[in-house]
């Protein structure tokens, strides 16, 4: 099964474009997140991570 996907992959022109754009996005993608997460200020992480302990917005059923 590996051996048709690899001979079929080697017979369209330009496909090694391909692996090398998805690791790029897959490189910006986490770098920026990683930025993100250490440029966050304290005061939005303590109040999103609170989001879930909060009693005021739940329903009355």
């Amino acid at each position: 099964m590996l051996k048709f996907v690899k001979h079929h992959m080697e017979s369209i022109t330009g496909i090694e474009i391909y692996p090398l754009i998805s690791l790029l996005i897959f490189f910006i993608f986490f770098v920026a997140l990683f930025y993100w997460v250490f440029t966050a200020k304290k005061e939005y992480i303590t109040t999103v991570s609170n989001i879930p302990l909060d009693n005021q917005n739940d329903s009355q059923l």
